[in-house]
């Protein structure tokens, strides 16, 4: 009995030191990742051990703290492809062309051109003047009034023959930047100084496959009567 008793206790008595022995090769390894796998790999290796609670603990803490840097490190991956943006959907020509002006000055009794610039983005084009089929809608330029200037007929440039999916021959089109002329003249009871001439051009932007809602856009031109 006492022998029996003895062994019992003894056994008792190693176990500590064993389970201590066992978390310190645990933590031997080098990186932290190991401590982790190395818990993981007593508690499923189908052997029974018991596994101080401070070592758990602390396994645990290395397994977030490979995860952690380890997910740093990996953040990109050379064999991927960076998302392209989306291009901006377009919903009408107005997103397409912009209108802008050029001050002009002009004498009494005189006259003088206004020029009045489209910028056309890339891969767009807008229908020329004259267009190509009465169906289509030309580039049209619309002057507004102002008293004492009379207002000449707009002089269009040249356009480019381009073909389409959409059409069975070559169209009649503008691309990138275009001008537009206006000539004026100022009478003799035109109004001296600085004055704005309203505008309005009404386009209709195409890509290589359709063509978007036409629209109508709003400008001044600045005039200088001496």
């Amino acid at each position: 009995m006492n022998r029996g008793t003895s062994s019992r206790q003894t056994g008792k008595g190693n176990k500590p030191a064993m389970q201590t022995a066992e978390c310190s090769s645990a933590w031997s390894q080098a990186e932290p990742g190991n401590h982790a796998r190395q818990y993981f790999k007593t508690r499923f290796s189908g052997r029974q051990k018991v596994i101080p609670a401070g070592c758990v603990a602390r396994a645990f803490a290395a397994l977030l703290f490979s995860l952690s840097f380890g997910g740093c490190s990996h953040s990109v991956n050379p064999g991927t492809t960076t998302p392209v943006a989306s291009p901006v959907q377009i919903s009408s020509s107005a997103q397409v062309v912009k209108v802008s002006t050029m001050p002009v000055s002009i004498n009494s009794k005189a006259s003088a051109d206004a020029t009045v610039a489209l910028s056309i983005l890339p891969d767009f084009h807008i229908n020329a003047n004259p267009a190509t089929f009465p169906y289509l809608i030309a580039t049209e330029l619309q002057p507004g009034n102002l008293e004492g200037l009379t207002i000449g007929k707009s002089v269009y440039p040249s356009a480019i023959k381009k073909n389409f999916q959409f059409a069975e021959q070559p169209l009649a089109v503008y691309e990138g930047q275009v001008s537009i002329k206006l000539p004026l003249q100022a009478s003799v009871n035109a109004k001296k100084g600085g004055q704005s001439l309203p505008i309005k051009v009404r386009v209709q932007a195409c890509d290589s496959e359709k063509c978007y809602p036409p629209a109508t856009l709003d400008g001044s031109i600045p005039v200088n009567v001496n």
